[in-house]
């Protein structure tokens, strides 16, 4: 009944739906317009994403009226885990990630060909957080990713987007221009606070905006109150 934007990355995907996060203050935004469709998978990286596309995006919806008005593609911060830490189960060497994005973007556009995909890049990293918050055993005390290779990773991305024509998000450089980004924007040096997907949601609003999709062009699914007849309530209803 309603159009759908699938969000489709990594934990800040997954997370997104959580009390204040991006993909819920989407939903709220998008009430009676857009159905937003979760597709988050925490700890994946490209290669695991490519690995299970036909899994997540199934072909049930052919026809141009059933595809999605837009995907966000949320990839990177696991794909920068460093290959010499803990982390180095999720890493994905820079070039090997460029040409991931450029498969997810193929397969994207090649089953939906009007639907709007939105490259987000990953985040900067605050390292002395990643520290406080190990999610495994630490033998060598030093942090499993770096700002510098998340901002490398971010820079390839949007080298991507502007290489398969699509829109992009560069959430690394936005996040640093935060005062105190380190703690405003991360809740342990990766993962996002409200401040952080307050951001998050305001540039996906304003990317899908540039591409004419906003709710000044949406429609409402079904009549709403103010528009049914207090005298003839069901005449509201006819034609539905």
């Amino acid at each position: 009944m309603r159009p759908k934007i699938y969000l489709f990355g990594d934990s800040i995907t997954e997370m997104s739906f959580d009390e204040g996060g991006w993909g819920a203050s989407l939903v709220k935004h998008f009430n009676r317009t857009v159905d937003l469709v979760l597709r988050g998978y925490s700890g994946y990286n490209t290669r695991w994403a490519l690995k299970v596309l036909e899994k997540v995006f199934p072909a049930t919806e052919k026809s141009e009226s059933e595809s999605p008005l837009a995907v966000t593609v949320f990839f990177g911060a696991n794909d920068a885990s460093l290959a010499d830490r803990y982390s180095a189960f999720q890493h994905v060497p820079l070039e090997e990630f460029k040409h991931n994005l450029h498969s997810i973007v193929a397969f994207l556009k090649g089953r939906w060909p009007t639907t709007e995909v939105i490259l987000i890049s990953p985040p900067p990293i605050d390292e002395p957080s990643r520290l406080l918050y190990p999610y495994a055993e630490n033998k060598l005390g030093l942090p499993e990713r770096t700002n510098e290779a998340a901002g490398n990773y971010a820079k390839a991305c949007l080298a991507v987007a502007a290489e398969c024509g699509v829109s992009a998000i560069d959430l690394w450089t936005r996040m640093q221009q935060i005062p105190g980004w380190q703690t405003a924007c991360l809740s342990d040096g990766l993962h996002l606070t409200q401040t952080g997907n307050k951001i998050v949601f305001e540039e996906v609003l304003e990317a899908l905006k540039k591409k004419g999709l906003s709710l000044e062009t949406l429609p409402v699914d079904l009549p709403q109150i103010n528009d049914v007849d207090p005298n003839d309530p069901l005449k509201s209803f006819e034609g539905i």
